[in-house]
Parts: structure tokens; sequence; C-alpha cells
């Protein structure tokens, strides 16, 4: 049970943190929409997907690394001090050689925003760094107060540079950037990371153990990069801007249940890895995995039920083909909530290599699918290719995941998904107000009957805390 309350203490600790960023995110979409033109949008969405690929290379998954190892020193102020003077070691090198190599590159090759797009990498890379020491040392309070002032910082920043100002594309990327520069600049003096330098402690031995864990999540980094935003690519040379700009919208719904999700895997990374030699470890494993899933697959049904509502509220009429598209990219996120709660449990082991490959295979098959069909179907092909990766990432996963932990999934949860999600996407597609209201009026139902346990259980939780 205590377990579980720390896994639920953190996890709400970080959902304040995180849902603040991602719901302002979310509803700055009625600015971006009305403000910026579909191409625009489609641009700015373009760097920051390369943004994503780019860090995981730039840091060589470093930020994973020594979160893992900090958990393991949390209690040892040398080691600790160690491990944060090597991380510091290796950053300064990697960004130095990377902004010597963009510069150069950038010299021939003609980039829109060039030095604001450097500027938002290099704060990119310390933020991601920064967040994940505070997670390392169990600073989840912190990890949450960052995270807010990163989401107050973009909405009041797009609001001034954008509505005020006019600068479209060039507002919205000085947004992101000066976001990301809040929260390392918070994070660097509320942990005190200056008083933990010291490159006499850089040490061979422990870099090399370092990397030896994290070298392997580069290429799972780059094919969750292929996975998630390589779509955004294909569209760009097979379609146009403009149809990605109408993608980008597309996936700003699904991307909540994504931003939930990581929102739980923070904590349960933690978890999973304090308690992966557990005697209850896979009893333990086994509650969560089907709990999480059932809330995600009310969530995301729930969503798709809604959408007939809200789509129409918060986005502008110019981006109305997104519509379209949405239901496939719900399914591809649920898949991923899956995949998010197998891929802890390999990294707690330290299995790195076997998250690494599965997630090439998903990679692999989501570029085929994109390329093959794009031009028949359009942007179909781009969404139905991200919910078929993620599904075979999930199925294999599970089956590999077995060797090493035996998580049990509720057979009737799975049953009663594939159900809830067909009748939901048909009436989705239907385009009339009765049916829409059937399908939310039988959804909140079915989100209400899969999860009663836990939220009773939930509220007798709360309720008790308060008599308290």
């Amino acid at each position: 049970m205590n377990k579980k309350k720390q896994l639920a203490k953190n996890t709400i600790i970080i959902f304040f943190g995180r849902v603040c960023t991602q719901l302002i995110s979310f509803f700055l979409l009625p600015l971006y929409t009305g403000y910026l033109t579909t191409k625009q949008y489609g641009l700015v969405d373009l760097i920051q997907t390369y943004v994503t690929l780019l860090v995981p290379i730039i840091t060589l998954e470093l930020e994973m690394s020594i979160f893992r190892y900090l958990i393991d020193s949390r209690s040892d102020d040398k080691s600790t001090k160690k491990l944060i003077s090597n991380n510091f070691f290796v950053l300064g090198i990697s960004l130095s050689i990377f902004t010597i190599l963009y510069i150069l590159v950038t010299c021939f090759v003609t980039i829109p925003f060039r030095w604001l797009i450097l500027v938002d990498i290099l704060v990119c890379v310390l933020s991601g760094n920064f967040l994940q020491v505070a997670r390392g040392f169990g600073k989840t309070v912190d990890y949450a107060i960052s995270c807010i002032l990163t989401g107050l910082t973009t909405v009041i920043s797009n609001i001034i540079l954008i509505c005020h100002f006019r600068m479209g594309a060039e507002g919205m990327i000085i947004s992101m950037a000066l976001a990301n520069f809040i929260c390392s600049l918070y994070l660097f003096i509320r942990l005190k990371l200056w008083s933990k330098i010291d490159f006499k402690l850089v040490d061979k031995k422990l870099l090399k153990d370092m990397f030896k864990y994290s070298i392997p999540l580069i290429p799972n980094g780059v094919s969750w990069w292929i996975v998630n935003v390589s779509d955004r690519t294909i569209i760009k040379f097979l379609l146009n801007t403009g149809a990605n700009g109408i993608y980008a919208v597309s996936n700003k719904f699904p991307t909540i249940i994504s931003s939930l999700t990581g929102v739980f895997n923070l904590s349960w990374s933690e978890s999973a890895a304090l308690h992966i030699n557990s005697p209850d470890r896979d009893e333990f494993f086994s509650d969560v995995f089907n709990t999480i899933m059932k809330l995600f697959t009310a969530m995301g049904v729930g969503m798709i039920a809604c959408m007939p509502f809200v789509f129409p509220l918060l986005i502008n009429t110019k981006f109305n083909d997104a519509y379209n598209y949405i239901p496939y990219l719900v399914l591809g996120s649920v898949f991923n909530v899956a995949i998010c709660l197998y891929s802890q449990v390999y990294l707690a082991k330290k299995l790195s290599k076997q998250v690494a490959s599965t997630a090439i295979l998903g990679a692999i098959i989501n570029v085929v699918i994109n390329v093959v069909f794009i031009k028949q179907i359009g942007l179909y092909a781009a969404a139905i290719s991200t919910a078929i990766s993620y599904f075979v990432m999930m199925v294999y996963r599970h089956i590999d995941l077995k060797k090493y932990v035996s998580i049990k999934v509720n057979k009737f949860l799975v049953i009663n998904s594939i159900i809830i999600f067909t009748f939901s996407i048909i009436l989705y597609y239907q385009h009339n107000l009765i049916l829409n209201i059937i399908n939310l009026v039988v959804v909140c139902l079915y989100a209400f009957l899969i999860n009663k346990d836990f939220l009773f259980k939930s509220l007798k939780t709360v309720t008790n805390k308060f008599k308290r």
C-alpha cells in the first residue's frame, strides 16, 4: 500500500506542474489558429519537431542516465556530487561541439530563424537535463514548480509577441526558448547545482557506466521521433506545409493524453526502479498497469465523444480538416500509454537495448505505411500509420517483457475497449447531433462503470484525509 501511496503522491505533484503547462498550450490553440496561417503554424511545428530529434542526439540521452543513477545515490552526498560534476562535464562538451557544427552547417544551408532555433535547442537541452536531475534528487515539488513557470512564461510571452507585436512564427519560437530558459534558471538556482560541480571528480569509469546505460537510448529516442513526428517531415515533402499545419492541430488533442501519460510515467519510472526487485513486484506492476489502462481508455473514448462539441469552439474554420484524423491519433495515444508503462519496466531493469530495438521496429512500420499510402489517402496515412506502429510496439513489448516480469493484463478490459472504441469512432463520423449526444452518454456511462472501484477508493481516501 505504501508503494501505491508514494506513486499516487508523486503523480499528483507532477500532475499539477505538467498539466499546467500542457493545458496552457492546449488553450492557446485559438490564439495560434487565429493569428497564424496554416503555413506558419506548420513551419513552427516542423521546427519543434527537429528540435525534439536533435536533443537526445546532442545529450547522448545523458539526462536519463543521470536520473537513474541519482536514484541509487540519493543518500550519498559524495556520489551525488560526483554524478552532477560528470553530468555537467559532458553537457559542456556536447553543447560546445553542437554549437560549432550548427554554425558551420547553417553557413551553407538556409534555415529560417537560425539563431533563434540554436538558442531554443540549447535551452531545451538544459531544461530537459535539469528536470531529470530534479527527479533524480526526488524533488518532485521543484519539478512541478518549474513546469508551472514554463507554462506561465509561454502564455505571457505568446500573448505579447503574437497578439500585440504580431510576430507570428518568430514570436512563437521566442516564447518556447524563453519558457525553457526560465525553467532551467529556476532549477539551477533552486537545486544549487553550482555547489555540486567539481570537475576534479570527473571519472572515466563512471562516465563509461553512464554511457553504457544512456547510449542505447539514443536510437530509442530517434525511433520515437520517427514514430511520433516523422509524419510532419513526410507530409512537408510529399504534400505541403499547409497540410502539416492541419495535421499539427489534429495532434494537439491526443497530445493531452500523451502529456498525462508523461506525467504518470515520470512518477512510475521512479516507482518501477525502486521496487523492481520487490517480492510482490509482479502483482504490484500488474495492478498499476490495469488501473492506468482503464483510466486512459476511458479518457481516449471520452475525448472522441466530446470532440464534435469541443472542436468548433477551439479551432478556427480554416483548420476544419483536422477533425477527420483525431480518432486514429487518439487510439494511437492510448496504445502509447501501455508502451510507456512497459518501457519503464525495461529501464528499471537497465535493459535499455530492448527499449531501443522495439522502438526501431515501430519507427520502420510508421515510415513504410506513410510513404506508401500518403499520396493515396493523404493525412489519413499519417494518422493510421501512427496508430498501427504503436499497436505493434505495444504487443511486441508485452510479449518480450514476459521474459523478465510477469504483467497480467485484464482480458475483459481488452475486449470491452475494442467494442467501445469501435462504437465511438463509428458515431464520430456521422456528423449527427443526436448520435453525437448518444455517443457521449454511452461513453460517460462506460467510463464510470469501468473505473468505479478506483473512483470510490480515491473518494474514500480523500474523505478520510479531510476528516483527519
